[in-house]
């Protein structure tokens, strides 16, 4: 999903470029297992906006650097690494401010030109990427094996049963490193009759 606003055609005036945005996910996951829900992260308040440049370096996997304004003081730009799973809400926005534009391109800021991303965005990459995010598929486990099949996958969340290899699968367990199924199903938890 973009922002309403000028097609391609159009160019809207003061637009300096294309970015991809996301919002710090609302409850993040942290400690062993995923146990520890938090608000936001440790640099960013929950419900930020971030601008992600695109990446010319791997900063680890499932990491993205991100540029927001941090949780402790509001009014300047940071540029941190983020965890990909604490972001939410992908899309694409215009880039206008010269102080975004300075903090986007980090090391590379050129005084001279202090209009000009150095390493930008185009809108349809953008919004390729955004969609790929937003479409996020997990990581399928059977019997606590990771199913290695480059088209199987499952939606967020998943459902309680799938069918694969015409052999019906029961989720046992779901959390931050994907979905966990069984060939048995979980037994039925005893009610008492009243």
């Amino acid at each position: 999903m973009t922002d309403t606003g000028p097609t391609e055609e159009e160019t809207p005036d003061g637009l300096l470029g294309w970015c991809l945005v996301a919002n710090v996910a609302r409850e993040t996951a942290h400690g062993e297992s995923g146990l520890d829900i938090q608000h936001g992260t440790k640099h960013f308040r929950a419900g930020a906006l971030l601008w992600l440049p695109p990446v010319r370096w791997d900063p680890g996997h499932g990491r993205w650097p991100a540029v927001g304004r941090h949780r402790g003081n509001g009014r300047r730009y940071v540029h941190m690494i983020v965890r990909a799973d604490d972001l939410e809400n992908f899309r694409v926005k215009g880039v206008y401010s010269e102080a975004l534009v300075r903090s986007l391109n980090g090391y590379e800021h050129d005084p001279a030109a202090p209009r000009t991303l150095q390493n930008p965005w185009t809108r349809e990459r953008a919004q390729d990427r955004a969609d790929a995010r937003n479409h996020f598929r997990e990581a399928l486990f059977i019997d606590g094996h990771r199913y290695a099949h480059p088209r199987i996958s499952v939606p967020n969340p998943p459902p309680a049963e799938i069918q694969i290899d015409g052999e019906t699968l029961h989720l046992v367990s779901y959390g931050t490193w994907g979905a966990h199924y069984s060939r048995t199903p979980a037994p039925v938890e005893w009610t008492p009759e009243s």
